[in-house]
């Protein structure tokens, strides 16, 4: 079977490797779309994420959705013939995070396409992948592989959106407009704020995030005086949701908030920085929160995305094959010609 695999900073290729086989409470996938992620380019362009470097070669992927072949032993909910979209996480469900109901913070986690462990765990850009029968969600023919691969990043803004607490009827600024920033619009939205301003670097981002329901985009490169007027009187954003990385889009953020409102970042910054005013969050008391991954609310995503409460349509851009995946890699890496590029089966 064909697999997108990463050996080194640009050192993708298509490989022919051997059909892996279900174990006990496993299934076969066959792959029918998949999204490539920030993190895929990461390891694309530099081999690594953050402090998780390769150190061996590893299929990418983990936005995936497909069709059920075969069933290992023990399976019982999932039948064969059943299209999926498939969390990519496998928590264990023993540690004291998981027992409490946050099993995004699992210590023992096993995240598809991912470097954090070694040997690393393997991703879904395979024409045959395996997934617990847990991490299967079934999806009518009436919903696209494509769509429903958008499961993933879907949940991961719907739990960002819910750290921000209350937002309905709220000021909610969103800095940056790549598909998780764009995404947390639509979450946003559907969580009932008032106002959604989303700022970025490259208009054709914010044009796909006015799309997606933002009420007010702003170029910080060519209208950077908006920014100031955010800021006056404390601030008047009730909840602010850093989705760039960037340290001074944080700052942006800590100036825009009213006082007592809340943060939620993110955006991976850098280690290493220290540019953050963090005494300005003392004197407005302001809560900076983190959020990570999602839990419950992947099938909260794919929920919406039957229902169409939420509409991705606007972020998908172009899809390619397998044999297609380093001009597809190119492609997502221009945030000026795509936003959401999906790798598909071949036909």
């Amino acid at each position: 079977m064909l697999a997108c695999v990463i050996h080194e900073a640009k050192g993708l290729k298509i490989e022919n490797r051997p059909e892996p086989q279900p174990q006990e409470g496993e299934v076969l996938i066959r792959f029918g779309a998949g999204g490539i992620c920030g993190s895929d380019l990461h390891y694309y362009h530099e081999g690594r994420v953050g402090d998780f470097a390769l150190r061996e070669p590893m299929v990418l992927g983990h936005e995936v959705a497909g069709e059920v072949v075969v069933l290992g032993s023990n399976v019982r909910k999932i039948q064969v013939g059943q299209r999926v979209a498939v969390n990519p996480t496998r928590a264990c469900m023993r540690c004291d995070y998981c027992l409490s109901g946050r099993s995004n913070l699992c210590r023992n986690v096993r995240f598809f396409g991912s470097a954090a462990r070694f040997p690393h765990v393997q991703g879904a850009f395979a024409e045959l992948f395996t997934a617990s029968e847990q991490q299967c969600v079934p999806i009518p023919q009436s919903l696209s592989y494509r769509v429903a691969a958008c499961a993933e990043p879907l949940a991961v803004t719907l739990h960002a959106v819910s750290r921000g607490g209350k937002v309905l009827g709220r000021r909610v600024l969103v800095t940056g407009a790549g598909p998780i920033g764009v995404l947390v619009v639509a979450a946003a939205r559907l969580a009932g704020a008032a106002e959604i301003v989303v700022t970025d670097l490259f208009d054709e981002a914010l044009a796909v995030a006015e799309r997606m329901g933002a009420t007010r985009v702003v170029n910080v490169k060519s209208a950077s005086s908006e920014l100031e007027a955010f800021a006056k009187e404390g601030g008047r954003f009730d909840v602010a949701i850093e989705v760039s990385g960037n340290p001074r889009a944080l700052q942006n953020c800590i100036d825009a908030t009213r006082p007592g409102g809340r943060i939620v970042q993110v955006g991976l910054l850098a280690a290493a920085n220290s540019d953050v005013a963090v005494n300005k969050i003392t004197a407005k008391e302001l809560e900076l929160v983190g959020t990570f991954r999602f839990h419950e609310e992947f099938q909260w995503a794919v929920d919406g995305l039957v229902a169409r409460r939420i509409d991705v349509d606007p972020i998908l851009s172009r899809e390619f094959t397998f044999s297609e995946a380093i001009s597809a890699f190119e492609l997502a890496s221009d945030r000026r010609k795509a936003m959401k590029v999906s790798l598909v089966a071949q036909n």
